[in-house]
C-alpha cells in the first residue's frame, strides 16, 4: 500500500496492469521506464518503479505487472486489492480483445469488488488496420456508461512510444486527482459532498460576510491556496469568463458562491481536477471530502473508564448556533432549519443509525434545544472525531483542542464520591418484551405503543435530565438486546463506561423476572471480575396488569439481599415514568455511585455463595 510521508500526502502511487494475454503488458511497461521499444522483453517483470521527478506531482509510480493465466488467478486478485490504480489493456489489432473488457474484465473486477479507478489502455497502435479506422470516443462511450469506475480511455504504441507515458500520468492522476468525490459524469454536475466542502471554503474566505469575495479575498484565497497572487487583469478575467457563462455569478461585490462553484465545476470538465483538490487539500479535506484527522485534535483517553465529553465553550456555541437557526423563534429546528446549519458539512448528520431518532422531538418532529444538545453529546460519546469534525464544519471558530474533553476516570469518581461529568451511560438489560424500548421511547417523550418490535441492534436514546438546583445533566441510555449480552460481557472492558446497569422485568410473567435477576448477576459478576463494577437499579415493568404470585416479595428479597434500591415500578403512565425513572437514574449515577457499587458487589459476594449453598 501506498505510504504517506505527511497526514494526507501520498509517497507513492501503485498502478496495476491487467489485460489479456498477449495484449502488450509487459512491452508497454518496459517502454514508459526505458523510453525505448525493448527487443526482447520477459513474460511478466518484476515491479518496476517511475522515480518521483518522472512527472509533475512528484509522486513515485510502481508498476505491477500480471499473468493472465489460471495458475496465476490468485496473485493477479492479491495484486488487484492492493492497486491504487489499475490499467486495464487490450490489443488494437485484435477487436476480441477489446470486446472481453466488458463482457469479461470490467464485471470481474466488480464481482471481486476492487474500487481502483480503472485506465483502459489500448496497445500496439501501430499495428491496427489503417484501412479500419476506429473512433475511440464512439466505441468507448457505452462501456464507460456503464462501467463509470472508468477514469479515461487512451491508446497507445511501444514500438513508437506514442503516447505511452500518458498511460501512467493518467494513472498517477486518477489517484491524486480523482474525479469519482467530485464530479457526477452521468448528470455533469457537482457532487453533493463537493458542493458542501467548496460552500464551507466559501464562507471561511468570505471575511466581510457580504455573500461575495470581493478582489482582494479571492487574491488572499489564491495566495493561501497555490502561493501567488493574482494580477488585476487575471481577476477581471475570471470574472468575464464567469459573467458569460452563469447568470448571478458576479454581482457588484464580487465573485458569488454560484460563480465559485461554477469555476470549480469548469475546472473539473477541462480535466484541472489538481486545481479544485489543491484547493480542498489546503482547506483540510482527504479523499472522502471529509475533514482529515491530522487537523481533528482528539483528546486522548487513558483508560477505559474516561470518557470524551463537550466543553463548556462548545455547548454554548451550539446554543446560539440553535438560536441562530431558530428563525422563527419556537423552540424547535424544523428540518430546513437543521438542515441549514448542516449546509457546510459532508452531510446532514443523525440520519442513520444509531443517531437517528435518538432524541427528543416535538409532536410534528422537530427538533427541540434538548434533543439538539442530547444529539451532539451521543456522537461525542461514541465518536468524538465526528463530532470535532462537525463543529468545525458548521463553522466553532474556537482552538479545536477547546472543544472537547476527557473525564477523569469513573473508579477515581467513585472513591472521591463526587464527579464533574455532565453525560451518564446507563445500560438497559432485559429478557424480551420486558419493556427495554418502551422506557427508552418514554426516555425521550414517545407516547406509548402496544406493538412489539423487537430489537436486533444495539440502539441508544439520549436526553437532558435536570437535577434538583437546576443544574442539567445529558443521560444516554443503550438497550442491550437479551440475544446480544453474552457478545457484550465477552468483552472484559465493556462495562468500563458505564455508570449505571438498569434491569427491566415484566411483573406479570414470572420467566421475565428470573431472566432479567441471572442477567443482573451475570453483570454484577462481570463487574466483579473486570474491576468495572456498576451500580444496578431494578425496574418492574407493565405494573398496570395483574404480577405474578410472590412477585413483589421475590424482587424484594433479592435486592435487600444485593444492597439496591427496591424494584421501581413503572405503567403506562408516561407522566410518572419518566419523572421515576429519570430522578432515579440521575441519583444513581451523579449521586451515590460510589457507595452502591461497593455495596452492590460485596452483597453479590454472599448472595452468590447463599445461592450456590
Amino acid at each position: 500500500m501506498p505510504g504517506r510521508s505527511a497526514p494526507g500526502v501520498r509517497t507513492g502511487v501503485r498502478v496495476v496492469v491487467v489485460g489479456d494475454r498477449g495484449t502488450g503488458k509487459s512491452s508497454l511497461i518496459s517502454a514508459a521506464a526505458s523510453d525505448s521499444f525493448p527487443d526482447y522483453v520477459q513474460a511478466v517483470l518484476p515491479p518496476t518503479r517511475l522515480p518521483s521527478d518522472f512527472y509533475p506531482d512528484g509522486v513515485p509510480v510502481t508498476i505491477v505487472d500480471t499473468s493472465s493465466s489460471m495458475e496465476s488467478r490468485v496473485k493477479l486478485i492479491d495484486e488487484l486489492k492492493r492497486a491504487d490504480a489499475v490499467v486495464l489493456t487490450y490489443d488494437c489489432d485484435q477487436p476480441m480483445t477489446l470486446s472481453r473488457l466488458s463482457t469479461f474484465w470490467l464485471p470481474e473486477f466488480r464481482k471481486l469488488e476492487i474500487k481502483a479507478p480503472v485506465i483502459v489502455v489500448g496497445c500496439k497502435l501501430d499495428l491496427r488496420d489503417e484501412r479500419q479506422p476506429m473512433n475511440l470516443e464512439q466505441v468507448m462511450a457505452p462501456i464507460m456508461q456503464q462501467f463509470r469506475e472508468i477514469e479515461t480511455c487512451i491508446e497507445c504504441s511501444s514500438a513508437t512510444l506514442i503516447q505511452v507515458p500518458d498511460v501512467f500520468y493518467y494513472a498517477q492522476k486518477a489517484v491524486l486527482h480523482p474525479t469519482a468525490p467530485l464530479f457526477d459524469q452521468e448528470k455533469q454536475t457537482l457532487k453533493p459532498r463537493c458542493i458542501r466542502a467548496l460552500k464551507r471554503i466559501f464562507m471561511l474566505c468570505d471575511h466581510d460576510v457580504d455573500g461575495a469575495l470581493s478582489d482582494a479575498e479571492l487574491n488572499e484565497f489564491q495566495v493561501k491556496c497555490f502561493n501567488s497572487p493574482l494580477q488585476p487583469a487575471e481577476i477581471v478575467g475570471v470574472k468575464r469568463v464567469v459573467q458569460e457563462r452563469i447568470r448571478g455569478g458576479v454581482s457588484d461585490l464580487g465573485l458569488t458562491l454560484e460563480g465559485f462553484l461554477f469555476l470549480h465545476s469548469l475546472f473539473i470538465e477541462k480535466g484541472r481536477l489538481e486545481t479544485t483538490w489543491a484547493v480542498l487539500r489546503k482547506f483540510g479535506y482527504n479523499d472522502e471530502l471529509k475533514l482529515r484527522d491530522d487537523i481533528l485534535p482528539v483528546p486522548t483517553k487513558h483508560a477505559p473508564d474516561q470518557c470524551v465529553e463537550l466543553t463548556n465553550e462548545a455547548i454554548d456555541f451550539l446554543h446560539g448556533i440553535f438560536r441562530l437557526y431558530d428563525s422563527d423563534n419556537d423552540g424547535s429546528l424544523k428540518p430546513s432549519e437543521f438542515d441549514d446549519i448542516f449546509v457546510t458539512a459532508p452531510e446532514s448528520p443523525w440520519t442513520v443509525e444509531p443517531y437517528v431518532d435518538a432524541a427528543e422531538r416535538t409532536p410534528q418532529g422537530n427538533l427541540t434545544l434538548n434533543g439538539f444538545l442530547s444529539e451532539w453529546a451521543l456522537t461525542t460519546s461514541l465518536d468524538p472525531a465526528l463530532s470535532l469534525a462537525n463543529l468545525i464544519c458548521i463553522g466553532y471558530g474556537g482552538d479545536p483542542t477547546s472543544a472537547l474533553r476527557v473525564t477523569r476516570r469513573r473508579s477515581v469518581d467513585r472513591k472521591k464520591k463526587q464527579t464533574e461529568k455532565n453525560v451518564f451511560n446507563c445500560f438497559v438489560f432485559g429478557p424480551k418484551k420486558s419493556g427495554k424500548s418502551a422506557l427508552l421511547n418514554s426516555f425521550i417523550g414517545r407516547s406509548f405503543s402496544s406493538d412489539y418490535t423487537p430489537t436486533n441492534d444495539v440502539r441508544y436514546v439520549a436526553n437532558v435530565v435536570e437535577q434538583i438546583g437546576g443544574s442539567q445533566k445529558t443521560l444516554i441510555l443503550r438497550e442491550i438486546p437479551e440475544d446480544g449480552v453474552k457478545q457484550l460481557l465477552s468483552n472484559k472492558e465493556c462495562l468500563a463506561a458505564c455508570d449505571v446497569a438498569v434491569f427491566l422485568y415484566d411483573c406479570s410473567d414470572e420467566y421475565s423476572w428470573k431472566r432479567s435477576r441471572e442477567l443482573l448477576l451475570d453483570v454484577a459478576r462481570q463487574g466483579e471480575d473486570s474491576g468495572y463494577g456498576v451500580p444496578c437499579l431494578l425496574i418492574a415493568a407493565k405494573d398496570d396488569l395483574d404480577p405474578f404470585p410472590m412477585s413483589l416479595q421475590n424482587s424484594t428479597r433479592v435486592t435487600q439481599q444485593l444492597g439496591m434500591e427496591a424494584p421501581i415500578p413503572v405503567g403506562k403512565k408516561r407522566k410518572r415514568y419518566r419523572r421515576l425513572v429519570n430522578s432515579s437514574l440521575m441519583f444513581v449515577s451523579v449521586t451515590v455511585g460510589a457507595a452502591v457499587a461497593v455495596v452492590g458487589l460485596a452483597a453479590y459476594r454472599a448472595y452468590a455463595a447463599r445461592k450456590n449453598t
